[in-house]
């Protein structure tokens, strides 16, 4: 079973292109983590809030992820991270087209 790591936290910049260069590595390292599959990147300017929707093999790794990365928030300043781990129901995630298979890792 795939698991979805929900995060947000306040940020006061940069977004948008200017968030995609700055965080260029990051992104790359992103993708060497245990158990990781993919993640979308969500931004709200106006609010002042970033965060994710990540996708992992299994809750542990969803959970292991999430202690490294609020770690690394708070190195940068952010000390709160909203958070929240859920199991995905691969069945009708893939009805509605979701990127989840019922297989793990494949995606379609």
């Amino acid at each position: 079973m795939a698991y979805v790591l929900q995060v947000d936290f306040k940020m006061d910049g940069p977004f948008g292109d200017e968030m995609a260069a700055a965080f260029s590595d990051l992104a790359k390292s992103i993708n060497e983590e245990e158990g990781f599959l993919w993640k979308i990147w969500t931004e709200d300017p106006e609010a002042g809030e970033a965060g994710g929707i990540y996708l992992f093999e299994t809750r542990a790794s969803a959970e292991k992820y999430l202690d490294m990365h609020s770690k690394r928030l708070a190195g940068f300043g952010i000390p709160e991270v909203n958070a929240k781990i859920f199991a995905v129901n691969s069945v009708l995630t893939e009805m509605t087209r979701g990127p989840v298979s019922i297989e793990i890792g494949t995606q379609i």
